[in-house]
């Protein structure tokens, strides 16, 4: 069976790339360059210490990226939503392996081609710094969470959520409780936990397990001071 890289590599010299994903998404950067790649859910898109050769960029669905720690713990490190750009390294391979959340269809290109039209195109370096940048406050953000007790560390999940989402008053969020412990470095039940303490204090309410209405956004904010 091949690689979701080796499948790229096959579906870049294709004609087809030139194919618009279905989904609209927030940002086009990678635009027509890029093949579209389709993963079920929980599919490996890319390992831990796999060459990194492609960029990717969500058009639809959602992604997790995570490195497994020697104690057999996972360790979440970011959630990527449609627009988001990923799979970017300093080095040579992949600190960290990539995973669709739920069904995904991924933008995927060579580093090469990005980096050729970098030094051609300045509109296209500009796009391509502000999906830099954006995933670079978020990493800086999320390193402050470990100095954070459990409600402070939800509610700055939550609000983080919220600000990458068009709607405000409620969000859909595409991973589990399991993910959200993961990445938050929590416990499953102190999530689930807290998520109740929420609710019940009229923070905000759950519609289903994954549907968040806000109904005090002040008080969260409040929290993630």
């Amino acid at each position: 069976m091949l690689t979701a890289a080796e499948t790229a590599k096959s579906l870049i010299h294709k004609s087809s790339i030139q194919i618009r994903p279905p989904v609209p998404v927030r940002s086009t950067a990678l635009g027509l360059m890029a093949a579209p790649m389709r993963f079920a859910r929980n599919a490996e898109i890319y390992g831990e210490g796999e060459p990194a050769e492609y960029l990717y960029q969500v058009a639809s669905g959602a992604v997790r990226t995570y490195r497994m720690l020697d104690d057999g713990r996972r360790q979440v490190i970011a959630f990527y939503l449609p627009g988001d750009m990923f799979g970017i390294e300093g080095g040579e391979v992949h600190l960290a392996s990539a995973e669709a959340i739920g069904e995904a269809q991924v933008l995927v290109v060579r580093r090469s081609s990005v980096f050729a039209r970098v030094e051609r195109e300045g509109d296209f370096a500009r796009q391509l710094w502000t999906l830099i940048t954006r995933e670079l406050e978020r990493v800086q953000q999320h390193s402050l969470v470990l100095i954070k007790n459990a409600e402070e560390r939800v509610a700055g999940f939550l609000l983080e959520m919220a600000g990458r989402h068009t709607g405000t008053m409620a969000i859909e969020l595409p991973m589990s409780r399991q993910d959200i412990a993961d990445y938050l470095g929590l416990t499953i039940e102190t999530v689930s936990r807290t998520f109740t303490q929420f609710v019940q204090s009229g923070l905000i309410a759950l519609e289903t397990s994954r549907r968040i209405q806000f109904r005090n956004r002040a008080a969260l904010c409040r929290l993630n001071a």
